[in-house]
């Protein structure tokens, strides 16, 4: 469905950016927010989307993503990912740059945000490399990066392992005003480690990772921040003792801040249970007290944002022996619904506090000019009905790959439209 006109009539309008949460109408042309009203009278030409019963709110913000491309198309490629954002009501993904090559040079920025716009289904975005190839020896060209496009840079997949580098590409973004999004982890700590360090690893008789190898890395990188005055972004944080350290440094005033991702509120290292290798991923899941700490981070504000950490495997990389299976799972298309039925339902957040958490702060955290569904700005949108129970069918997913431990779940909140630039790119 296209059009160059879309009213969206009798909708909840959930708008944290702009203090709304109540039955409204939103009248679209040409891509642009241009009415946000009650009962907003128009002509037989206008497409009208009926959202009674549902909310309206702004399209979801994903700041990470792995769409694999370049290097990687058999997992997934930004075509492929694309698709699943839709579906998710994700109308802006940020992706990560440890592709094949790695994306540490202006060229590739570009070659990621031209095949974004190319495909048409979200605006996608790409951090670029800290340090060259990931590899912690030599700053990539961070001041060539960010005039190519790049939001952020990180080296995610791998932490920086030089903390006079860490401190160096600090101070060194502080020019550009663009945050690191650090993946925090001590990889001498990991020790081979394949799941978090606890009763589940010794049942199972796998090498565990204990919590300080995550905690022990945010404390040095929160500290480094702290000291430089740069704007650090702690990614995928999974622990007790990560909440507390990001927390003191903010109330200290550091320039910090993080995201957590589903499926750390939403399970425990319990779905390891069996080697189930779709439950695998880095940081591992944890106990149920890491658990109740990510929730009241999030309900705190102490987390920022919820980040899917999307990241596809090919069903061979999966399905093997657990030590040896890739870490990740694919979240585009179950993180709002999650997020709903984890935080939402069970009374954690507000659906305000959820978009907040969802789309108001990522953009924020990236200096987008999104995440409000002000008059005047581009119509990024998304449907969706918060009371609607659905059962989680992986076949169903337009990822590539569906290595996934929801499968089957029930959850509220399935996504009816995803409205990109006043464009309908996915109905139900």
């Amino acid at each position: 469905m296209k059009s160059n006109w879309i009213l969206i009539k009798n909708g909840h309008v959930v708008d944290p950016a702009n203090n709304i949460d109540e039955k409204l109408d939103i009248l679209i042309k040409d891509g642009i927010i241009s009415e946000v009203g009650k009962d907003i009278q128009t002509n037989p030409f206008v497409t009208v989307i009926d959202a009674e019963g549902k909310i309206v709110a702004p399209g979801l913000i994903d700041l990470h993503v792995h769409f694999r491309e370049p290097g990687y198309e058999y997992k997934e490629d930004i075509e492929s990912g694309s698709a699943a954002a839709a579906r998710g009501g994700v109308t802006t993904v940020v992706c990560m740059p440890n592709t094949n090559p790695t994306i540490d040079n202006p060229a590739l920025v570009k070659y990621v945000t031209d095949r974004g716009k190319e495909v048409g289904l979200t605006h996608v975005l790409t951090t670029g490399c800290i340090t060259k190839g990931q590899k912690s020896e030599e700053l990539a060209e961070i001041g060539e990066l960010k005039n190519a496009g790049a939001v952020a840079v990180s080296d995610d997949g791998r932490p920086v392992l030089s903390p006079s580098l860490m401190r160096k590409a600090l101070e060194y973004t502080k020019m550009f005003d663009i945050p690191i999004m650090s993946h925090s982890e001590d990889l001498d700590l990991v020790d081979g480690g394949s799941m978090n360090e606890g009763y589940m690893s010794t049942y199972l008789g796998l090498r565990g990772i204990p919590k300080c190898a995550e905690s022990v890395a945010i404390s040095r990188d929160v500290l480094i921040a702290e000291d430089v005055g740069g704007r650090l972004h702690v990614c995928h944080v999974s622990t007790r003792n990560s909440i507390d350290a990001i927390r003191q440094a903010k109330k200290r005033g550091a320039n910090i801040t993080c995201e957590t991702a589903p499926h750390y509120f939403s399970l425990t290292d319990k779905a390891v249970d069996g080697f189930n290798t779709n439950a695998k991923m880095n940081p591992p899941l944890r106990e149920q007290d890491d658990v109740d700490a990510v929730i009241e981070g999030l309900i705190d504000g102490t987390i920022d944002a919820i980040a899917t950490d999307h990241a596809p495997h090919d069903k061979d990389e999966k399905e093997i022996e657990f030590a040896l299976a890739m870490n990740g799972i694919v979240g585009l298309e179950t993180s709002l619904g999650l997020g709903v039925t984890n935080l939402v339902k069970t009374g954690k957040l507000t659906m305000t506090q959820l978009i907040e958490k969802m789309s108001v702060n990522p953009a924020k955290i990236i200096n987008l000019d999104k995440g409000s569904l002000s008059v005047g700005k581009a119509a990024d949108i998304v449907v969706f009905d918060a009371d609607n129970e659905y059962t989680v069918d992986i076949n169903e997913f337009a990822s590539k790959n569906n290595n996934c431990p929801y499968d089957g779940m029930k959850l509220y909140g399935r996504v009816d439209f995803t409205i990109l630039d006043g464009n309908v790119v996915f109905e139900r």
